[in-house]
């Protein structure tokens, strides 16, 4: 059975995407510091090949006891989805250097230490599938998220890298760049007041918010070395065309008609 591991899959984009994969019939982990006992409940209950791993992506520790623990489970794995993030929407001048730095450790750390200890058994078997969840807030800015924006730019710059470097050994390492996409996240965010649903939706060309069904069908697609395999390095958009649409928004809304 082919193995994949989501980090951040107690809810969200990461719960998708782990259901999808372990519904097109891969082995799945699911890591997160949060409980994961409900999303491991919810995908065994359909039958599916799926276990809990707790633990802090940011940690090297962590890194290397689940790099010897899939060793020894798989050699190694078929894809590894760095979705595990945090967001933090403050002006550049009131963010705190705690604060960066945990942005920093989870966004583009965390990722890195996946990468550097479950690629390298890819690398030694010559085969594998690396997917990275950056953002649109890594392709432009997006006011008061210094922190995340440079976080994601930092991640779509890690995948580009890794792709050049381990593509030719049978790596191949490439990202999704979701627009907004109503998660818990994204309400945690909203409540804060930072934005409105008709901000994203009179920005976004389809009118719509992402559901994170669309981004994890964007990530299997990547993953899956039949459907995606000479794509490598690729930072995927999956945002409703807000990336390309320099309209204003009376321009764009006004285009959709009665």
């Amino acid at each position: 059975m082919k193995s994949a591991l989501v980090t951040g899959a107690a809810q969200g984009l990461g719960f998708a995407t782990a259901a999808l994969l372990a519904r097109s019939g891969y082995e799945v982990g699911l890591v997160d510091l949060k409980p994961l006992d409900d999303a491991v409940r919810r995908l065994t209950n359909e039958k599916l090949s799926v276990r809990g791993i707790s633990g802090d992506v940011t940690s090297e520790e962590f890194a290397q006891v689940l790099a010897a623990d899939i060793a020894q489970r798989h050699g190694a794995l078929d894809v590894l989805v760095n979705n595990a993030g945090i967001s933090l929407i403050c002006p550049a001048e009131e963010t705190t250097a705690a604060q960066w730095r945990r942005v920093m450790d989870v966004n583009l750390l965390g990722p890195f230490l996946l990468c550097k200890a479950l690629g390298a058994q890819m690398l030694a078997r010559r085969a594998g599938a690396i997917v990275n969840v950056a953002s649109i807030a890594g392709l432009a800015g997006v006011g008061r998220r210094s922190a995340y924006n440079a976080s994601k730019h930092g991640l779509v710059g890690l995948t580009r890298t890794l792709a050049a470097e381990w593509g030719g050994r049978g790596v191949r390492v490439n990202a999704v760049c979701p627009g907004w996409i109503k998660t818990e996240m994204d309400e945690a965010d909203q409540k804060s007041g930072a934005y409105s649903d008709a901000d994203i939706t009179n920005r976004v060309p389809m009118a719509r918010f992402a559901r994170a069904e669309d981004v994890a069908s964007a990530i299997a697609y990547l993953a899956d070395p039949k459907l995606s395999g000479f794509v490598n390095g690729v930072c995927l958009p999956v945002d409703g065309g807000w990336t390309a649409d320099a309209s204003w928004d009376s321009l764009r809304v006004g285009s959709r008609g009665p």
